[in-house]
């Protein structure tokens, strides 16, 4: 029997792998991101290359808004609907894909700057299925994969991380 509190109890897990760097800013985000859609369903995928929690009013994989995404140096949010045509003033998004699109977030307050803000805004508006005003928050592991890369920078190239810039552009707190 699965009970309430287990899906939470196997996403700590999930981040725990991670640098306690990434896994508290992804902490932090998810937190956040909870506040802004309170109603969302998370979809969790532990996918083979990244942790990914997806936010969606459904539990189609297909209508989710949004997802952030833990990398071993990093915690991405991407843009899943139609990010080619999201209004980007502030040049924010990256990514070459006509439908996902993405920005580095390099602390949680990144969520709140105003570029940002705006093109999170213009998502929600032109999401395919709203979030719910008064839906209830579920969390939902979807997938796990047996294989995964490393959750955690490898010694050697954790090293020449903080001795170089990282060439993954992201939100400037």
């Amino acid at each position: 029997m699965v009970t309430k509190n287990e899906p939470e109890r196997q996403l700590e897990g999930f981040i725990a792998k991670y640098s306690p760097e990434v896994a508290g800013l992804a902490r932090e985000i998810r937190a956040r991101m909870l506040a802004k859609y309170p109603a969302a369903l998370e979809l969790v995928y532990d996918n083979y290359n990244a942790l990914a929690i997806g936010y969606g009013p459904t539990e189609k994989t297909s209508e989710a808004v949004f997802s952030i995404a833990l990398f071993p140096r990093w915690v991405s949010l991407f843009f899943l609907q139609g990010a080619a045509g999201l209004p980007d003033p502030g040049r924010i998004l990256k990514g070459s894909g006509n439908v996902v699109k993405h920005v580095v977030l390099p602390s949680a307050d990144a969520l709140e700057h105003p570029a940002v803000r705006a093109v999170m805004q213009e998502a929600v508006a032109r999401a395919k299925v709203p979030f719910s005003k008064d839906g209830a928050h579920r969390l939902i592991i979807k997938s796990i994969s047996e294989k995964q890369r490393p959750r955690r920078p490898a010694a050697a190239a954790a090293k020449r991380a903080t001795g170089s810039k990282r060439k993954t552009a992201s939100v400037k707190r």
